[in-house]
């Protein structure tokens, strides 16, 4: 398992990681609504490649047949794989070459809270919610952690549709009726 979980996780890594960080290049361009869906679009299409790493593993070293919990396990790991390369893409981008693109969506998020007409006191905790969170966003554990969290259910419920559609288990042989005999 370790061969197919590995080559393609790395491709889906190297998938994801590529068009993300080309994305980013779009994101002022095509507002933070559509940068989302474009986002999440891009890691369903790298995600796809869990159902093609439990598929190429049951087929070339299980003789066709796999259990749901090994398709899982399977596809975790494609996902665990997967999500790291995303993670260690955005912590170089981010912290070397582009280390105030998330001021704009934090600023983009307190303008919105300030602009939703709520009480002053409800809208001061919200800013300063905000605010706390960007301050975590600087630490790189917490930036990793953060983003660590945002491909990974999409990698999960990628993976459990996969196992599910996966799983074959082997042919039941026919038995012998026991306790008849005939003369």
């Amino acid at each position: 398992m370790k061969k197919t979980v590995l080559t393609f996780g790395l491709i889906a890594g190297v998938m994801i990681s590529v068009l993300m960080d080309s994305s980013l290049l779009l994101a002022h361009r095509i507002g933070s609504g559509h940068s989302m869906i474009l986002g999440y679009t891009i890691m369903v299409a790298s995600f796809l490649l869990i159902y093609f790493g439990i598929r190429s593993y049951r087929d070339n070293n299980l003789a066709g047949q796999i259990s749901f919990g090994r398709a899982f396990a399977c596809g975790i790991l494609i996902a665990l794989i997967t999500t790291v390369c995303y993670v260690a893409s955005w912590e170089i981008l981010y912290f070397n070459f582009i280390p105030h693109f998330m001021d704009s969506y934090f600023a983009a998020q307190i303008h919105k809270v300030q602009a939703s007409g709520l009480d002053p006191a409800t809208t001061a905790a919200r800013v300063a919610v905000i605010e706390r969170s960007q301050q975590l966003y600087q630490n790189p554990i917490v930036n990793m952690a953060y983003t660590f969290m945002e491909p990974l259910p999409v990698g999960l419920i990628m993976t459990f549709i996969s196992a599910a559609i996966l799983r074959r288990k082997a042919p039941v042989a026919p038995t012998a009726a026991t306790g008849v005999m005939t003369t």
